[in-house]
């Protein structure tokens, strides 16, 4: 894990990840059928529909193309268009960069490994603020997909499968957890992808949706 003073959350240290529960009710399909999406690959054969950007414009570009860390995000006008995600994210009280709907073409597992990989969150990211994270929210029904986590990314032993069914929600480091999903589904698999800053605000807002312990 790399070392940094940024402000992290305790809830994070043992693992980089935490599931919640699913959110319900799901978000209605029309909003995220609605988007416009863009031809920007990642992880796969991926299309991205930007909600928050740097600027507000209609890209995915990484926030430092712009001098900013991944951080103050501003709707871009698909927001106007899933009201319901947007107040998803506003829920959190956190400090919100990127925000995108991902669409992702149906990949299997040995497909899916391939694109393994970490983020770049935190770069131009002031030490005395808070670490960068994302949080999933699975907008399809896929429940023979999964998101493939991996503290290690040559130790199979270190692999946790979080399952996609709609609704799912999970909460990554993922610039500490190499991660990807493997996609079995037959028709794209859409998620809503985005970059929180760490601290107390989103540390309560996982506390309230956290996944009950397992018996």
């Amino acid at each position: 894990m790399t070392t940094t003073m940024h402000v992290r959350m305790p809830v994070l240290d043992e693992t980089g990840f935490v599931v919640l529960a699913p959110l319900d009710p799901p978000i209605d399909e029309q909003e995220w059928r609605s988007l416009e999406f863009m031809d920007w690959k990642s992880a796969g054969d991926t299309e991205f529909a930007p909600i928050a950007s740097a600027l507000g414009e209609m890209e995915c570009s990484g926030f430092w193309d712009h001098g900013k860390s991944d951080k103050d995000g501003v709707w871009t006008s698909n927001a106007a268009r899933c009201p319901s995600m947007k107040r998803w994210i506003e829920d959190t009280g956190a400090n919100f960069g990127r925000v995108r709907v991902i669409k992702l073409a149906p990949q299997n597992y040995d497909e899916a490994m391939r694109h393994l990989h970490v983020d770049d969150n935190n770069r131009l990211n002031p030490e005395s603020e808070g670490w960068v994270v994302r949080v999933f929210l699975q907008l399809t029904d896929d429940p023979d997909s999964f998101a493939i986590l991996r503290p290690d990314r040559d130790d199979p032993s270190t692999e946790v499968r979080v399952p996609l069914p709609r609704g799912a929600m999970y909460v990554v480091d993922t610039e500490r957890i190499w991660h990807v999903v493997s996609h079995n589904g037959t028709e794209p698999r859409y998620a809503l992808i985005a970059c929180l800053e760490s601290g107390p605000q989103l540390e309560a807002w996982i506390a309230r949706h956290r996944a009950p312990a397992t018996p």
